[in-house]
């Protein structure tokens, strides 16, 4: 286990948002495969240092019950083998604050930075946190990327890409947001999907794949992926990136999806998948 047994979050008074039942498997496998990646890569490079484009407050709690549950931050931060550095980047003050709270509590030695703000308007400055590194001090980065909807823009992924080592873990929420507005999506002046994908041009290619009876929802994963590519890295089978359903009504609301340009990574992440 990545978490120490018997540690139970609770309400403390600060900010948990809530959410779906669903969120305990994907803080899992996103614990799991932090584990994998940090202890896995700790004697291959200099430093490792875990970025959240979408960082939350630490705690969440389970709707409809009086359960709170540890956020990804707080897991990455107890690892076995933590990071070298964080990267915790949040848009709302006051949920940023409650994270800062936590992660003193749980990791007061940890070397954390905080970004408030859109991750899309703030990219910069987490380019600037993540550090450049060099033949001799070599620095090695996983970003897990977990909007709520898909407004995680493409450039924001290929400006970090293009500058530093990374690896990104990308919530796909493609069944809760994409499917659901797909007729919206699809208008001429909507550019919310060509931003996620980092193209203009994907409604002539979604206009011949729907003669071949392919779901939106694959379809803009494997658009995403191609765009991925595109940047070096190693495009992953579809049935890899692990689908997430709702517990309540069983719907397929997401996909987590895991991009590098390294094999091993994917080793890595086949293990999480069993």
């Amino acid at each position: 286990m990545s978490v120490e047994d018997g540690d139970v979050p609770h309400d403390d008074g600060l900010i948990a948002p809530e959410v779906g039942a669903w969120a305990e498997t994907k803080h899992r496998l996103v614990s799991l495969y932090a584990t994998l990646f940090s202890s896995g890569m700790k004697a291959k490079w200099s430093r490792r240092v875990y970025v959240e484009l979408y960082a939350g407050a630490g705690y969440s709690k389970i709707r409809s019950t009086s359960k709170f549950i540890l956020g990804s931050p707080l897991l990455g931060l107890k690892l076995k083998d933590p990071f070298d550095k964080y990267i915790f980047c949040e848009e709302k003050p006051k949920t940023l604050n409650a994270l800062k709270i936590r992660a003193r509590q749980v990791a007061p030695d940890a070397h954390i930075s905080y970004i408030q703000g859109n991750c899309n308007k703030r990219v910069s400055d987490i380019l600037a946190e993540i550090p450049q590194g060099s033949p001799t001090d070599t620095v090695l980065s996983l970003c897990f990327a977990d909007p709520f909807d898909i407004s995680l823009e493409f450039e924001t992924i290929r400006t970090l890409a293009k500058a530093r080592y990374v690896d990104f873990l990308v919530l796909l929420a493609l069944g809760m947001d994409a499917n659901r507005n797909y007729e919206h999506y699809l208008r001429e002046d909507a550019d919310k999907v060509d931003k996620f994908l980092g193209s203009d041009s994907w409604r002539e290619r979604w206009a011949t794949a729907q003669w071949d009876a392919v779901k939106f929802t694959r379809f803009l994963a494997d658009e995403f992926t191609k765009s991925m590519a595109t940047l070096g890295y190693i495009p992953p089978p579809h049935y890899t990136m692990k689908e997430v359903r709702s517990l309540e009504k069983n719907l397929p609301w997401y996909r987590l999806a895991l991009f590098s340009r390294h094999e091993r990574a994917y080793q890595f992440w086949g293990q999480v998948l069993k």
